[in-house]
């Protein structure tokens, strides 16, 4: 055939699991012992009596309660993934990313904002009335708030600790 053109096509092949030397994960069963472990389960276990208290009421009808809510919920769910990345040791996988500093900046914004959250839940208990399912719930979780606010500043100065040690 006159004018046809002839094409060479070359494939390679790479590996990208050069920085994954194990492909199953590790189940960590000491972290749960360690004061971070502890520190994490609280923090699961108050955020999610906080949120869960807030939920069964009316919260709705006081718009501060929705900032509440949107607090807890997120950091529920963010230290729940944390919490198995540690139990499963998947940071040892991805060792590009500054574990350290990664936990030091959720920690800390986690502080604040709970504080800001904790706050606001206390300022907005006035809305009820005293001795109805409302009121109890909002003064539970405004408890149940502060205490989870003490054991991410907890888990902050573990995670300052940490990151002081790597630097």
């Amino acid at each position: 055939m006159e004018g046809a053109a002839t094409r060479t096509v070359i494939t390679s092949t790479s590996s990208s699991t050069e920085n994954f030397s194990n492909p199953t994960l590790v189940y960590e069963r000491q972290f749960l012992r360690t004061a971070s472990g502890l520190l994490v389960f609280a923090e699961i276990v108050f955020g999610l009596l906080v949120w869960m208290l807030i939920a069964g009421t009316e919260y709705f009808r006081v718009s501060a309660f929705g900032w509440v809510m949107f607090v807890a919920i997120l950091y529920w769910v963010l230290t729940v993934i944390f919490l198995i990345i540690y139990l499963t040791m998947a940071y040892n996988r991805i060792p590009q990313v500054p574990w350290t500093t990664v936990g030091l900046f959720f920690n800390s914004s986690a502080t604040v904002m709970y504080v800001v959250a904790a706050a606001v839940d206390a300022a907005s208990i006035s809305h009820a009335v005293k001795g109805r399912h409302n009121y109890n719930c909002w003064v539970a979780s405004t408890f149940f708030a502060f205490l989870v606010t003490l054991c991410y500043a907890g888990s902050t100065y573990l995670s300052f600790k940490f990151w002081r040690l790597e630097g």
